[in-house]
């Protein structure tokens, strides 16, 4: 009886209202899908097994993992320190806009961890990534993931650049539009509104295209990427194609 009812509302609704009410439908069904079995996810940060929540604006399913609220780009960055543990022994890194679940499987496997912000109250110590209150050559390892985005990236990046030690790296990481063969971005677009209207969210100064690379490069860097490829996509509940650029400081 209720499902008839239904049917004759949504008959009666005009066909604009129709194909919204049908897009929500397959939405919903496509939700519903994802929560089976299959879609069993493993955090490779704190070891839960489970469903993972939706996180962020517009929502992103299975993105945040209930127990230790890590993202896909933290457990990416942790599937790239598994893999080059023997590299960080004995390192040092400084960790700008310091993330929780970064933290805690980092500080243990090097030799001095170091946060920094803008803000006191958010890392250890203040710094402006654009003018970098730090000697040259201080740090072998510098963490620095959806902070380019709100910066000058072009500062940012040479002075990265200046405070890393001879063969030091860079682990970048940033929403890129692959798409775009250049990076978007316009001085005359300040307010939140208008931010968020164009880069995504109110405190973003850019979409970086793929032009990102060069921007990288010309300040001074040699350039690797680690992509989030399969199986590790849906075991771990990653962004398909997320990549870390992993910028070093030649010799």
């Amino acid at each position: 009886m209720a499902r008839r009812l239904l049917l004759s509302v949504y008959k009666a609704m005009p066909p604009a209202i129709q194909k919204h009410a049908a897009l929500y439908r397959e939405a919903m069904l496509t939700a519903r899908l994802m929560r089976t079995r299959s879609s069993v996810r493993e955090c490779n940060i704190c070891g839960y097994v489970g469903n993972f929540k939706a996180f962020g604006f517009p929502s992103r399913l299975d993105a945040r993992c209930p127990q230790c609220n890590s993202l896909e780009r933290h457990r990416l960055l942790k599937m790239w320190f598994d893999e080059n543990k023997d590299r960080m022994v004995s390192k040092t890194a400084l960790h700008f806009a310091p993330e929780t679940a970064v933290t805690s499987f980092v500080k243990p496997l090097v030799s001095k961890y170091v946060t920094a912000d803008l803000s006191a109250s958010l890392a250890e110590i203040v710094l402006n990534i654009e003018a970098i209150d730090l000697p040259d050559s201080s740090f072998d390892i510098i963490i620095c993931s959806h902070v380019l985005e709100h910066v000058d990236d072009r500062k940012a990046l040479r002075e990265m650049h200046r405070i890393l030690k001879p063969s030091g790296i860079a682990l970048l990481m940033t929403p890129v539009i692959e798409g775009w063969p250049e990076t978007y971005e316009n001085l005359a677009i300040t307010s939140p509104q208008d931010r968020a209207l164009h880069y995504g969210q109110f405190d973003h100064v850019r979409y970086f295209g793929s032009d990102i690379r060069s921007r990288i490069k010309d300040a001074g860097f040699a350039l690797s990427e680690y992509t989030a490829v399969e199986p590790y996509v849906h075991k771990h509940a990653l962004t398909r194609g997320e990549k870390i650029f992993v910028a070093s400081r030649p010799l």
